[in-house]
């Protein structure tokens, strides 16, 4: 009889490619064995009646973000509590960069951050400030110590870049080998017609929407992508809001162009309207891109069943209600523009894919692995080890009840935020025990993980993102 530490029995287990009921072997936090019976005097979990599917893979989260005065209030280890409470098991946050600053200093601080939490996790390195020093000396130190994407600006003040400092980080990342990706809204737009809105008087959380239309998206997602096959870089344009913007992906696509569209949660679920809310109330729902009219909804999915978008992440930036750190800080009579954006959605990011998409016919229980797990592991270098159920990868696994139904609050959520965006929303499907690495760490809503047994997921050369080798006239200029 074969030892395993444990064995996961009887799921009807989703792979992306098919689902089979067979048993899951697991010794040394690894799967060693998948078989229709497997038999040991170890440790077993009974899963009949329910699905097996890989742990989550969240590759757009913020966490315990250190900024100029002071840090984010989600801690690793709160994070790491509303990750597994959703089924999500591994996550790439960020790395901020201030102007006129370096980045060794700031990952050597999100590294002992990140490794008092529970979550498996790898970083982006923010570029705010391209630099000869920071992109031709420390990012390739960054790049040796195995972080594989750079994330840029296209707005925002605070972080903004150029076209020509764009195209320096696309050019630095086509030699070292690293992903680019990409918040794409037009800076200049935003700005003008936000301060026209200010000096009508428009000042309400609502007239968030109303200072970035589809139309600055659209215009900076074609721009990102033009530049990036001017230098054939291949990008990932992050939170994708409308269809605008994902046909422009989508034509870059057929072009044979490499980049790929990530959409989030709040794009298929929350609208323009939840931000013209009495007060401040609105300001529960701001993030950017803003969320669309209800009708963006239905082109979204459409944009997700095509493969057009074919990531679905969290964009998990929790700032509470409440509190000198939250969406209040500048004062409940804040104007939009001075109202922090994000939301979270670490927890909720799964149940609402899997109900709003799975449980409605919308996408196939294979469509909802690929998009959550399998992709983004494979876009972002974690394959083979994360992302999947197969002989060789870690033995994350998250146990679903498909027929179980919940009314989503902000206790469920289990993050540091005094709310959820979601609340009371209904979802079908839900994740009743996560398992990290062979160990399970979240039973019936009750995370019992051990705060600092995290791990750095370095993420080497892979050829999923080397360039094609297509350059107009054959020159890269680097």
């Amino acid at each position: 009889m074969a030892e395993f530490d444990l064995v996961v029995r009887g799921g009807e287990v989703a792979t992306g490619f098919g689902t089979t009921r067979y048993d899951i072997g697991v010794k040394s936090g690894r799967i060693v064995a998948l078989a229709e019976t497997l038999e040991t005097s170890g440790a077993s979990v009974d899963a009949h009646g329910l699905l097996v599917l890989p742990g989550g893979v969240d590759t757009h989260c913020h966490i315990e973000e250190a900024q100029p005065k002071g840090v984010a209030e989600e801690s690793f280890v709160t994070a790491s509590r509303s990750a597994f409470a959703g089924g999500t098991t591994s996550v790439v946050c960020f790395i901020p960069q201030w102007k006129g600053g370096g980045v060794l200093e700031r990952h050597a601080d999100a590294e002992a951050r990140a490794r008092k939490g529970m979550l498996d996790y790898s970083f982006h390195q923010i570029i705010a400030d391209p630099t000869d020093e920071v992109m031709e000396k420390e990012i390739p130190q960054l790049v040796a110590k195995g972080i594989r994407s750079l994330k840029v600006f296209l707005t925002y003040d605070a972080v903004h870049l150029s076209d020509a400092q764009y195209l320096k980080v696309l050019t630095t990342a086509r030699r070292l080998g690293c992903l680019v990706t990409v918040h794409c809204e037009n800076y200049d737009a935003i700005n003008w017609r936000t301060q026209k809105l200010l000096e009508a008087g428009m000042t309400a959380p609502k007239y968030h929407a109303w200072s970035r239309p589809p139309v600055v998206e659209r215009e900076a997602t074609h721009r990102a992508i033009a530049l990036a096959e001017f230098v054939d870089q291949p990008i990932q344009v992050f939170h994708v809001s409308c269809a605008e913007a994902a046909e422009e992906i989508a034509r870059a696509q057929a072009r044979g162009v490499k980049v790929w569209g990530e959409t989030c949660p709040q794009y298929i679920t929350l609208t323009a309207d939840d931000m013209d809310r009495p007060g401040f109330e609105g300001a529960k729902f701001m993030c950017s891109p803003s969320p669309r009219g209800a009708d963006e909804h239905a082109r979204i999915w459409d944009m997700i069943r095509r493969g057009v978008l074919d990531v679905v992440s969290s964009d998990h930036c929790a700032f509470s209600f409440g509190g000198d750190k939250g969406k209040a800080q500048n004062g409940r009579d804040a104007v939009f523009r001075d109202i922090p954006n994000g939301i979270p959605g670490l927890a909720a990011r799964l149940p609402l894919l899997f109900s709003e998409g799975v449980s409605k016919g919308r996408i196939t229980l294979d469509d909802f692995v690929r998009l959550t797990s399998t992709n983004p592991a494979r876009l972002m270098g974690l394959a083979p080890r994360k992302g999947s159920i197969a002989v060789g990868a870690d033995a994350d696994l998250a146990i679903w009840d498909p027929k179980a139904k919940k009314t989503l609050t902000n206790a469920l959520m289990q993050h540091v935020a005094d709310y959820t965006p979601y609340e009371g929303m209904e979802v079908t499907g839900w994740p009743v025990m996560t398992i990290r690495r062979g160990e399970v760490v979240m039973r019936d809503g009750v995370v019992q993980a051990e705060e600092g047994t995290a791990q750095f997921l370095p993420r080497g050369p892979y050829s999923f993102i080397a360039p094609r080798g297509v350059l107009a006239n054959d020159f890269v200029g680097s």
